[in-house]
């Protein structure tokens, strides 16, 4: 029998299926403080958390029959990854379950700030008949900057052509044929700044994308622009924001994140009359809560139970006699990719692997890994890029993989 603990709320359908599964015992134990959980940890095959609970490595120390920890969401800063590796635990995660749901929170953050939504409800509850004061911008015609375009950020460019909207995009691994197909013009960043009407960031927070919008941006922004943020706090400079927004650069802004969560009760986003902000609210909807919980639950049952699994942030299913094979070639492939990276311009369309010698007689997928890590990594940082998701990420992104093999290594036995 395998025990499950879930350590937060996790929506109770979503779990079903570790319920049914008849050797399983389920229990829930929120609210728990990091003794508590060592106390208990031990007696646990698998640990299912969303943001609250933090997996210490004090507490991943102390599960020693741990085989799996499941993260009912995308984020996993609360999971200490390095010491799951070391104890050989598999940390997975629910990455598609919540696309839908942000890029609709994206939009009603939009909507609300070209009408002015918030701030006319607030004075009309209070007594207030103001038409005047609201006067607010169509989205149809507008020009929408979309910067990063994966799950979400093509989700919110696919809606945006319903409203009429010409869409500006960036994404350093966006082909030129997918993004035709989507109806964006790919732009750099710096074009982006200078035309949209509206612009909406979708990237993760790294040491590039962090203030990639501050003063020197808004400096050259249309007058009367609109921004929203629901990825990241930190990829806008708030100070620089807030400076943009009393000179009338931006006519206004709406978040869903901060740099740091919750925010000071000072903060200026709380009081200013042209900054929207909600609690961090992108993923906050029934169906997301329910879709990230059946996908790491099925996820979950599937490592238990030995069976090939998906969606492993910090560890391959590779058998170990190939892993063992290819080990000295792992850090070589990933700096190949950071090197040819920086040795390009433009976006990326495809990656071209070729491996010769004793090397085509093995299953050389997790090498290629690496080195499409190491590619995609450069832009989108390494917490967000792994040996189990990079293929995939270049499948969204367009970019191609092509793997040649030939068993000539000329002065080499590998290459």
């Amino acid at each position: 029998m395998f025990k499950v603990l879930i350590s937060d709320p996790i929506s109770d359908l979503g779990i079903q299926q570790l319920h049914d599964a008849s050797e399983v015992i389920v229990e829930k134990k929120t609210g728990l403080s990091e003794d508590e959980l060592v106390a208990i940890i031990p007696e646990y095959d698998a640990l299912l958390v969303r943001s609250q609970t933090k997996v210490t490595k004090k507490i991943l120390d102390a599960g020693s029959k741990l085989k799996v920890v499941g993260r009912a969401g995308v984020g996993v800063d609360n999971i200490d990854l390095n010491a799951a590796t070391n104890h050989g635990i598999v940390v997975i995660n629910a990455p598609d379950g919540n696309t839908i749901t942000t890029c609709e929170h994206t939009f009603a953050m939009m909507m609300a700030l070209a009408r002015h939504i918030p701030q006319a409800y607030a004075k009309t509850i209070n007594g207030i008949w103001d038409r005047k004061t609201f006067l607010g911008v169509e989205l149809n015609n507008k020009i929408l900057g979309v910067i990063g375009l994966g799950r979400i950020g093509t989700e919110v460019a696919k809606r945006a052509r319903a409203f009429g909207m010409q869409i500006m995009g960036f994404d350093p691994f966006m082909s030129e044929e997918r993004a035709e197909k989507l109806g964006i013009q790919l732009s750099s960043v710096d074009d982006i700044i200078r035309n949209a009407d509206f612009i909406t960031v979708h990237t993760p927070l790294t040491n590039d994308t962090r203030h990639m919008i501050s003063t020197a941006q808004f400096a050259v922004m249309k007058k009367g622009m609109r921004i929203v943020n629901c990825a990241r706090g930190g990829i806008i400079d708030e100070p620089a924001l807030v400076e943009a927004v009393n000179q009338g650069i931006v006519a206004g802004a709406a978040f869903d994140v901060f740099e740091q969560e919750p925010p000071a009760a000072d903060h200026p986003f709380l009081t200013h009359p042209n900054i929207i902000v909600t609690p961090h609210l992108g993923a906050s909807t029934i169906e997301a809560q329910e879709n990230v919980a059946i996908d790491v639950s099925e996820q979950v049952l599937h490592v238990l139970r030995d069976e090939p699994f998906t969606n492993a942030v910090n560890l391959p299913s590779v058998p170990a006699t190939v892993i063992n094979k290819l080990q000295p070639y792992f850090k070589l492939g990933e700096e190949l990719g950071h090197l040819v990276v920086q040795m390009t311009t433009g976006a990326v369309q495809e990656i071209i692997l070729s491996y010769s010698g004793e090397l085509v007689d093995v299953d050389t997928t997790p090498l290629t890994r690496y080195v499409v890590k190491g590619v995609l990594s450069h832009h989108l940082g390494s917490e967000q890029v792994n040996i189990v998701n990079s293929m995939h990420l270049a499948k969204t992104r367009g970019i191609n993989i092509t793997v040649q093999k030939s068993s000539a290594a000329k002065s080499f036995t590998n290459l």
